[in-house]
This record gives structure tokens, sequence and C-alpha cells, in this order.
């Protein structure tokens, strides 16, 4: 009953939304691609994902607002992965995105057909945000699809650091520029695949407190199969989710998702090795 509960304040919060940006938000699309954005916790609980006496979490809010405003895409939110991450309701559905910690109670089987048959498929795709790196970290079906796994945030949430924007073209991290700072908890990885991944942002380590001398990236995307797969690892703080740069960020990965915006999946891994070097020299100093 509480989930249904949930996701009826969702609608009517839905319907309030559209409402203030205009009825031409309906007509605007035939076929608006629909986003399942599970924002479930088997670990530890992010305050952006806590949605306490609200009908939408600070990110569910964000993406549900920005579906509208784009006139581009609907999210149904999900905070019970059993009830609605199966393989009939994936049919429904063009992208799926995480904001999620922990081994989430989905079934192998239904893991399965995601990785191997559902996410392959053209137009497809499958954006993690912050802490999806740190679900299902021991699986190797999925941080071989994400790219890596969560090893610590030497960088808390409240350390500013800088960015470095290796294809300021690129849709997906356009919004941001060459080069910027921000506040934010900043992951370190392991079972990193450079060989697999194109990478588009790194921790800048010349202008960055070193913690240890490795590549940190922040953002990256890649091919699978017909389907695609970015991950941010920016947004553990609220603001963050409310900075209209991260938000464009997003929106323009849904774009790259969905093929209306042009912008390069082949791995990249001599800029890793790259910025190791970066790193090591820095540590050197």
């Amino acid at each position: 009953m509480r989930r249904l509960a949930i996701r009826t304040m969702c609608g009517i919060v839905t319907l309030a939304l559209l409402f203030n940006f205009g009825f031409c938000a309906l007509q605007a699309s035939d076929k608006p691609a629909r986003i399942l954005f599970v924002t479930q916790s088997a670990g530890f609980v992010h305050g952006s994902v806590k949605r306490g006496d609200k009908p939408l979490a600070v990110c569910e809010r964000v993406m549900t607002e920005l579906g509208i405003s784009s006139k581009l895409f609907r999210v149904d939110c999900s905070q019970d992965v059993k009830a609605d991450f199966t393989q009939a309701k994936l049919q429904h559905y063009d992208i799926v995105m995480f904001y999620t910690t922990g081994k989430l109670p989905i079934d192998e089987a239904t893991l399965d057909y995601f990785f191997n048959t559902w996410l392959k498929q053209k137009n497809h795709g499958f954006i993690g945000t912050h802490s999806a790196a740190d679900t299902f970290k021991d699986y190797e079906p999925y941080w071989d699809m994400i790219g890596g796994s969560f090893n610590g945030h030497p960088w808390s949430a409240n350390t500013t650091v800088t960015i470095t924007n290796h294809e300021p073209d690129h849709p997906i991290v356009k919004a941001w520029g060459p080069e910027f700072a921000i506040k934010d908890e900043i992951y370190q990885f392991k079972n990193w695949q450079p060989q697999k991944v194109r990478v588009l942002m790194s921790l800048n380590m010349q202008k960055t407190s070193l913690k240890r001398p490795l590549h940190v990236p922040i953002c990256w995307c890649k091919s699978y199969g017909e389907g695609k797969v970015f991950h941010m690892s920016l947004g553990h703080r609220e603001d963050v989710w409310n900075n209209p740069t991260y938000q464009q960020s997003l929106l323009g990965g849904v774009k790259w998702i969905l093929g209306q915006a042009e912008g390069a999946s082949e791995p990249n891994p001599s800029l890793s090795a790259e910025q190791q070097e970066l790193a090591e020299a820095a540590a050197a100093k």
C-alpha cells in the first residue's frame, strides 16, 4: 500500500508540474521517452534519495521536472525494485537510471535479461549517478557494464575539487566547460576498465589535494551492444542536483542515449594512462 501511495503521489506531483509548465508540454511529443529512475538503497542512504514526508526525493524531483521542461521524457521513480524492475515492466522503458547502493533485491534471471537483452537494444541506455558505482560492486556483470566499482571516497562531500573536462564538445559534459571547481564527494574506483570506457571528465590532480596517486575518472560513457551507458560520479550533495549545469549534463546524456545528440563512445585508454602519469607526478612533488 505504501508503494502504491507513493507512486500515486508522484503522479499528482507530475500533473501539477505539467500545469506549471503549461499544457503545451503534453503536446510536445506524441511518445516521450520513458525513464525508470531507481533510487532504492540497500546500503548507505544518501540525503538526495530520501523522500521523508515529501512524495519525491530531491534527485527524483529534479529528473521529473527536467523531463517536463525539456518535453523529451517522463520519469517513473521507484524504491521497490522487486515490484518495478522486472522483465515485463522493463519493456515500457527506454532508459534505466540508478542512484542506488548495495546489493539490490533483483533476481539473477532479471539481471541477466537486463544486461544481455534489454540494454543491448538500440536507443536503450543506462545512466548511473554517484553511488550507482557502489551498487552490486562485487557482481562482475554489473561492474563490467558500468565500467568500475566504488573503492572509497577520499574527498568528502565538503571538499572543493577541480574537474578537468576532456571533451567539452561532448553532449554529456558540454555544459560544464573545460574546467570547473565543485564541492562534492569524490569516489575512487576498483575494477576500473579504461579499455572499455571513454573518459569524459577527471579529477585534476594538479589542482586538488592528492590522496592516492591514481587516475580518478568523474564521468565516462561507453557503447553496450547497440545500447549506451554513461556514469556521472558527481551527485552526492543535494545542491549538486539542484545545479542547472549538472541538470543540463544529465539532459545531454539522455539525448545522447536516445540518438538525439552525437558524441563518441569509443574507449580512450591512452587518456587514462596519461591521467595516471599526471597523478603519479603530482604525488612525487
